[in-house]
């Protein structure tokens, strides 16, 4: 009874929340209707053009990334160069490049190898749309671990064995060529960038290297949604399941990839109800991983998105071919990708609820170390946010800053929740405004965010109020 009243309480602190603003009546909470042309787009993906898709993936007979890259209709080189080719084909507004690098020798690359990245970029049309990229990607290469005993000596010859890889991860890549077919006939305010990756299956490599690049560059990305094995509907116990998708998102539970995960849920089953996308709060698969981990380890917002049916017996074998998958139910999972992505690029920037801590040895730093010796507790780290404060004594007040408006801003919502709950309970429209308070309200025992929207309803994904855990 002690759990259940806990969870009783905590939820009336959200829902009894006070609506009180200043500045709430400045402007009008634009409506929550569906955007017609988001549903357009996620009508226009086709099931039919993802499987050919996946069937001329599946006709290099293998995609290995040590095989003959010069083959012209066999191999990993044939298949990236029909990628960039299609990428071409969609629309000549679309940027389209290979991602090259040199990786060395170690681990499962036994030979020095060059792989590449098949990139199309799709630009904003606003001003600052090269420093918000949207990503959609998955990996086109594949693997085979059955090798014949004739050929274990022989790595050449085994690189080259038949590795059809539809499901993994034709299925993630028939998604980001798909996605880039329908999205590139229209315009967007931030830039799509629709990504095929090589290396995964030798160590994510390719991804690696191009969120280390894109690291160096100083390259904001908003979010990768990547796409790994969505190509299964039945599992290799039988269990089909046809209806939900998995959202694997990093800790900790306020982390700007958790925020994504909520974002593509909303907005994905907005768009598309007939799915539902279940998150999971964990990186990824119990001790595995996908090329959603290297832009997670160099602090991009990312996600994997899943089948809850995997079959392991299929996975890495000459049986994870077109037979073995469903078209449809990979076109389901694209359309979740395209409705989060078209609401991304159409919606405004997050706000910022908080700033990055001072440099050492800056002016700011020092003031604030000699803030905290006065602390009784441990000090934080100097910093320079949280937005958040109690007001008098007994209110929350929500502080934030959004330089460079966009000119359709309409305002912002602030969204509540339990600190039990995995998504956010309840929002609160707050009008064109930087502060908002709600009265009696305790900042201890909810979690507070805020987000961006502008006039045709669009909304950024939430900047939630989080603090530096303490020095111990």
């Amino acid at each position: 009874m002690l759990v259940k009243r806990l969870f009783i309480t905590a939820n009336l602190v959200v829902l009894m929340v006070p609506f009180l603003a200043r500045g709430v009546q400045d402007s009008v909470q634009p409506s929550q209707r569906l955007d017609p042309t988001i549903q357009k787009i996620v009508s226009e993906i086709s099931a039919d053009r993802i499987a050919e898709i996946e069937k001329k993936l599946e006709s290099f007979g293998t995609r290995n990334v040590l095989s003959d890259p010069t083959q012209p209709n066999h191999g990993i080189g044939a298949a990236r160069q029909w990628i960039l080719d299609q990428f071409k084909s969609y629309s000549p507004r679309l940027e389209v490049s290979f991602d090259t690098h040199v990786i060395p020798k170690r681990g499962r690359v036994w030979k020095d190898v060059e792989i590449r990245n098949v990139v199309a970029i799709l630009p904003g049309k606003m001003k600052e749309a090269t420093s918000r990229w949207i990503m959609i990607g998955g990996h086109y290469d594949s693997l085979n671990l059955r090798v014949p005993p004739e050929m274990r000596g022989d790595r050449e010859k085994a690189a080259e064995i038949p590795a059809p890889g539809v499901s993994d991860d034709g299925s993630g890549t028939a998604c980001a060529m798909e996605c880039a077919r329908v999205l590139s006939q229209y315009e967007f305010d931030a830039t799509l960038v629709f990504v095929a990756f090589a290396g995964e299956e030798v160590g994510l490599v390719g991804s690696r290297a191009l969120a280390k690049r894109l690291k160096e560059k100083n390259q904001t990305v908003q979010a990768l949604l990547n796409n790994d094995i969505i190509g299964s509907e039945i599992s290799g116990n039988g269990v089909i399941d046809n209806r939900r998708v998995l959202v694997f998102s990093e800790d900790p539970n306020d982390s700007p990839s958790r925020q994504i995960a909520r974002y593509v849920k909303k907005i994905g089953e907005r768009y598309y109800p007939e799915m539902n996308v279940d998150m999971i709060f964990r990186y990824d698969r119990f001790g595995r991983g996908g090329d959603h981990t290297p832009f997670n380890q160099e602090g991009f917002p990312a996600v994997r998105l899943t089948t809850p049916n995997e079959n392991y017996a299929n996975q890495h074998t000459p049986t994870d071919t077109f037979e073995n998958t469903s078209p449809s139910f990979a076109a389901k999972v694209t359309r979740i990708n395209a409705a989060a992505a078209a609401s991304l690029a159409m919606a405004p920037k997050a706000p910022v609820t908080s700033r990055p801590a001072p440099l050492p040895g800056s002016d700011a730093a020092i003031a604030a170390a000699a803030a905290a010796e006065l602390e009784e507790a441990a000090p934080r780290p100097p910093q320079t946010g949280p937005g958040l404060s109690r007001g008098k004594g007994y209110d929350a007040v929500l502080r934030w800053e959004y330089p460079d408006p966009e000119p359709d801003l309409a305002g912002f919502i602030v969204v509540v929740r339990s600190t039990m709950s995995p998504d956010w309970e309840r929002e609160i429209w707050a009008g064109n405004v930087k502060e908002f308070t709600l009265k009696n309200t305790s900042i201890d025992q909810v979690v507070f965010g805020v987000k961006a929207v502008d006039k045709g309803g669009h909304e950024s994904p939430v900047s939630p109020y989080v603090l530096v855990p303490r020095a111990r």
